[in-house]
């Protein structure tokens, strides 16, 4: 049971935690001991706080999780993990990382929470309200950002969060067209509302919008003067590269899995991601 309770907190998810890491290596902090160290356990507090919701979300949600082909083979869906244990370690999970949370201060004790109390209105009703359940979802994102920097603390580029709520709007655009598309609308009623051409029309705005945005990040003045240097436009093209590959595995693949799990699965997917990470470090610790 282990193994299945394991699963169950979806560790692979919890790659979307690196947002909470970019303060500090765009802040060139790397370096910092203390900085390294709060950043580190701000990335520890996400991870149990997603946890917890993706326990809270499979635990509500288990009935019609049984009546989904794939999702009929979650833990406690397929009744591995028990309801019960499931509740005891999403309130645990929660609760810890409150706890850890408060040691980071009381904005980052702020945003956990705030962070916690949309994924639980999320699962209660936004969820159910179109383009609305798309903007709830892509917060998290953004949340994990301003926490990160707010543990060190630091300050964060306006441009840097702009890019980050794209980046964060195109990637739950697609996992809906994703979920359109094969027919998930039997579980998840919002999708009704959708429609692929409605969502490839959103998938295009947010696409222009977060490579533009990054873009004009790289070649900011505070930027190249932070750095000194204009090299990060140089990541521009991996960062191309890697949005465009995002669209061949959601428009050409079309797999049953979570494009996220897909993603962490793909080899130039992750080759592309290694290149970008040694190129940023290699700017921003010069």
């Amino acid at each position: 049971m282990l193994a299945a309770f394991i699963r169950a907190l979806r560790p692979v998810q919890w790659i979307k935690n690196v947002f909470v890491l970019a303060p500090v290596v765009f802040a060139q902090r790397l370096a910092d001991v203390a900085a390294l160290g709060r950043a580190a356990l701000a990335f520890a507090v996400f991870c149990a706080a997603a946890s917890a919701v993706y326990l809270w979300n499979d635990l509500r949600d288990r009935e019609e999780d049984r009546r989904h082909p794939l999702k009929r083979h979650r833990p406690i869906a397929a009744g591995v993990v028990p309801p019960a244990l499931a509740a005891a370690a999403a309130g645990l999970l929660g609760a810890l990382a409150l706890a850890a949370a408060w040691r980071l201060g009381d904005a980052v004790l702020a945003l956990v929470a705030v962070y916690l109390g949309i994924n639980l209105l999320y699962s209660r009703w936004l969820k159910r309200l179109v383009i609305v359940d798309v903007m709830a979802v892509a917060s998290g994102y953004l949340i994990r950002v301003v926490a990160g920097a707010q543990a060190i603390p630091v300050a964060v580029s306006s441009w840097l969060l702009l890019c980050t709520l794209f980046l964060a709007l195109f990637l739950v655009f697609s996992k809906r067209r994703h979920e359109l598309l094969l027919n998930d609308g039997g579980q998840r009623a919002v999708l009704s509302h959708y429609s692929p051409a409605f969502l490839d029309q959103m998938i295009n705005v947010v696409t222009a919008s977060a490579v533009v945005s990054y873009a004009l990040y790289a070649v900011d003045d505070a930027t190249v003067a932070r750095f000194g240097s204009d090299r990060l436009v140089w990541t521009v093209p991996l960062v191309l590269f890697g949005i465009f590959r995002y669209l061949y595995l959601v428009y050409q693949r079309q797999e049953a899995r979570n494009p996220t799990e897909t993603v962490v699965t793909d080899p130039p997917s992750l080759i592309n991601l290694l290149l970008w990470a040694l190129m940023v470090l290699w700017i921003t610790v010069r």
